[in-house]
């Protein structure tokens, strides 16, 4: 089974980061995946934005998951973004969203990253989990414990 310790690489765990909205973080993500991965900013922030149109990838206690299919992605990429202030993000809860596990998959994926969406929820839903990943000050740390989890 794929979990999300053998995609999330240390350079794509971005602690502290600060945006006003979710356009801005769905941006952020796009700029990251431009400068780490050579992947068109215009493309990831298009695909993002047009499976938040079909429904928000909020998923409550302060957790989002947005995800996309990418033009020209040979690989699963996934990097977490810990915001320093929680924004609005749609979620079934209400609650502003804090933490966020992008996931960015082939045009032609296969069911693999159904099984990390699975992975992530049940992960995310954790409480305990969750409150460890807020103590984490550095990458590796975090890296640490999703692989703790795999």
């Amino acid at each position: 089974m794929s979990t999300i310790s053998e995609y999330l690489w240390p350079e794509d765990i971005l602690l502290d980061i600060e945006v006003a909205s979710k356009d801005e973080l769905l941006d952020e993500i796009g700029r990251h995946m431009e400068r780490e991965h050579g992947l068109l900013r215009e493309w990831v922030v298009a695909g993002l934005n047009r499976r938040e149109q079909v429904g928000s990838t909020g998923l409550g206690e302060g957790i989002a998951i947005p995800h996309a299919r990418v033009e020209d992605l040979t690989r699963i990429q996934i990097a977490y973004l810990r915001l320093k202030d929680p924004i609005p993000y749609d979620a079934p809860d209400g609650q502003p969203v804090s933490d966020v596990l992008a996931l960015l998959v082939p045009k032609r994926a296969t069911d693999e990253h159904l099984m990390i969406l699975a992975d992530a929820t049940q992960i995310f839903a954790d409480r305990q989990f969750r409150e460890h990943l807020h103590s984490c000050r550095h990458a590796l740390e975090v890296k640490s414990l999703f692989e703790s989890r795999a």
